[in-house]
């Protein structure tokens, strides 16, 4: 019965290490995907107004 109880201790220490590691993952993903925003400028598209003035 030890056993049983020290499995289900095992898999659910591993499992909390991986659940902490996609977490950390998708954190450093989007800190990334940020950084690579920050090199470009204003990414919206400009418009240009064309209708005369009344």
């Amino acid at each position: 019965m030890k056993i049983i109880i020290l499995l289900f201790a095992i898999l659910f220490g591993f499992g909390a290490t991986v659940k902490k590691s996609v977490d950390d993952m998708n954190q450093i993903s989007t800190r990334n995907e940020i950084k690579e925003y920050k090199h470009h400028g204003n990414l919206l598209p400009e418009v240009e107004i064309v209708a005369p003035q009344s």
